[in-house]
């Protein structure tokens, strides 16, 4: 998983609350777990005129100019911008490979359902929950200026504006440490895989029948 440090990059508002996994990311592309290809998918029946398929030459789709994913100023966004109970639906964790491979973050909203939150952690992306008054100036801030950015630093918990203004946010400690150093819950395991390797051997040395040996 990728560490998380400091990110900086544009900001894409996506102005609609209740946004749910099926419109993240389709049913039809949740066949494959490489965690991996589905940025070209991400709010396919918005994005695109056409229902897409896995199989689907998407480079070949007409694009939906009116999505504000398709609108010029705000490609290569880092930084979702959204409204309250994101990620609501099933529990899908294609949403958060969907976001992750599409390059974004983090994503700044004033709510998440919980399973999508606890999904994005442990994916290496950032959920950040603030106020959702601020959460409205951003978005007025940022269809107001093109080309806006923010700057998010996981260790110092802020969110630094285009005029310098430090927004404060909240994270869990354990879970900040977790992106700061890019363990997900396997690379959690591994750093004990030495207590593990020798609680094996000490459990084989001990009971050698249970492993076939005399």
């Amino acid at each position: 998983m990728r560490k998380f440090s400091v990110e900086t990059g544009v900001v894409l508002p996506l102005d609609r609350a209740n946004v749910d996994t099926d419109f993240i990311i389709p049913k039809q592309f949740l066949k494959s777990i490489k965690r991996s290809g589905f940025g070209v998918n991400l709010f396919d029946e918005h994005r695109y005129m056409d229902r897409g398929e896995p199989d689907s030459d998407n480079s070949q789709r007409p694009l939906n100019k009116s999505f504000v994913l398709n609108q010029a100023r705000y490609q290569d966004a880092r930084v979702l911008l959204a409204r309250e109970n994101f990620g609501c639906g099933s529990s899908r964790e294609h949403a958060p490979w969907a976001l992750d491979d599409y390059g974004f973050r983090a994503i700044i909203a004033p709510s998440y359902a919980d399973i999508f939150f606890n999904n994005c952690f442990k994916n290496g992306l950032l959920p950040i929950v603030i106020n959702k008054e601020i959460v409205s100036r951003l978005f007025e801030e940022v269809v107001a200026t093109e080309g806006y950015q923010l700057s998010i630093d996981l260790a110092q918990q802020t969110i630094t504006t285009p005029s310098g203004e430090a927004i404060p946010f909240t994270v869990d400690d354990f879970r900040k440490n977790c992106l700061l150093k890019g363990l997900d819950d396997i690379g959690i395991t591994l750093q004990d895989a030495d207590l593990i390797k020798g609680f094996e051997q000490q459990w084989r040395d001990q009971s050698p029948w249970y492993f076939g040996a005399e």
